[in-house]
């Protein structure tokens, strides 16, 4: 009868809110068997080539974590959402020139729009960088760990062998790779609506110097690997909050901040002495892959400056996400 009367409460809080719990039971049992069954498969296939050791299986299952992860990331209808209205950015832009025949003013590049349309992707790359692709990136590295972790699935995915720095770094990685799509979502979307309203041809580059159209669209390509690069700080940053948190929308907003925070205090002359530790200070100036030939200085100055903010918060990430309680 002890035994009864002991269970009668814990019955009726269990069925406290039924629709909630069912709910939060199917996700976490979606995620019990998904990540099963790709820490399962990674093992199957890392050791079927026949290879002694543990390096073989623990490379295969770090792959197999990252391809499940890219799945995880671009099955949302938030991430294509987001890739979506990233898209809309040139294409307003260039309809915009095109109603306007590109009077007036406005960012850098604009004027070069109706002479060739190619220069709507980094046009709007010019627009974007400052706010809309910080944004989209705080959203995605924010719910890196907060997101598993307020759906209740993180302690799934921590079972072994995957362990918690194979994790954080599948997670970071993965918000690496929204990093590049959104940079490119941008720039392919603004090639293809000038290509559309305006002619297209050689390029003529900022120190006057003109190139073909291929040698151009290079320069674009890798104006959206700097543009890439210079989020890859701003994302360690939010996968560190996403550790400090099970709410994902903190994080996510503590992001964001911090990156608009940091460019206005990068526009206060007062404070030239912090502007080169500011991960924000080399955002625009991929203008200078517009030379001939290309100043690939400020390029190298910004990977540096990224990857210390990803060593310094990808750290402070691990040392959080190994000593801390997160998945009570």
């Amino acid at each position: 009868m002890r035994a009864e009367d002991e269970a009668e409460p814990e019955a009726s809080v269990r069925f406290t809110g039924p629709d909630e719990t069912e709910r939060r039971e199917e996700r976490v049992g979606k995620s019990f068997v998904a990540g099963a069954s790709v820490i399962g498969d990674a093992i199957v296939h890392a050791g079927a080539g026949g290879e002694t050791g543990a390096a073989r299986p623990a490379r295969g299952l770090g792959l197999a974590l990252f391809g499940s992860e890219l799945r995880t990331m671009f099955r949302r209808w938030r991430t294509w959402a987001m890739l979506g209205a990233l898209a809309l950015i040139p294409i307003l832009i260039a309809v915009a020139v095109r109603l306007t025949s590109g009077e007036g003013g406005g960012p850098p590049f604009l004027d070069q729009v109706t002479q060739n349309g190619v220069f709507v992707g980094v046009t709007a790359l010019v627009v974007a960088t400052p706010l809309f692709l910080p944004l989209t990136i705080a959203v995605v590295s924010g719910d890196t760990i907060a997101g598993e972790a307020s759906n209740g699935t993180l302690r799934y995915l921590l079972l072994a062998p995957a362990g918690r720095v194979r994790l954080l770094v599948t997670k970071y990685a993965g918000a690496a790779v929204f990093c590049l799509a959104a940079a490119l979502t941008v720039v392919v979307a603004g090639i293809g609506i000038g290509a559309v309203l305006f002619p297209i041809g050689p390029v003529t580059l900022l120190s006057g110097d003109t190139v073909s159209l291929g040698e151009g669209l290079l320069r674009f390509l890798a104006i959206a690997g700097y543009v890439t690069v210079s989020m890859l700080g701003l994302s360690a940053i939010g996968l560190f909050l996403s550790t400090m948190t099970r709410v994902p929308v903190g994080a996510m907003a503590t992001t964001a901040i911090l990156a608009v925070t940091a460019q206005i205090l990068d526009a206060l002359p007062q404070l030239e002495w912090l502007h080169p530790w500011l991960f924000t200070h080399y955002w625009l100036d991929f203008a200078d892959l517009m030379r001939q030939p290309p100043f690939w200085d400020t390029f190298a100055a910004n990977a540096l400056l990224q990857a210390g903010y990803v060593a310094v918060f990808g750290a402070l990430a691990l040392g959080r996400i190994r000593t801390a309680d997160i998945l009570s």
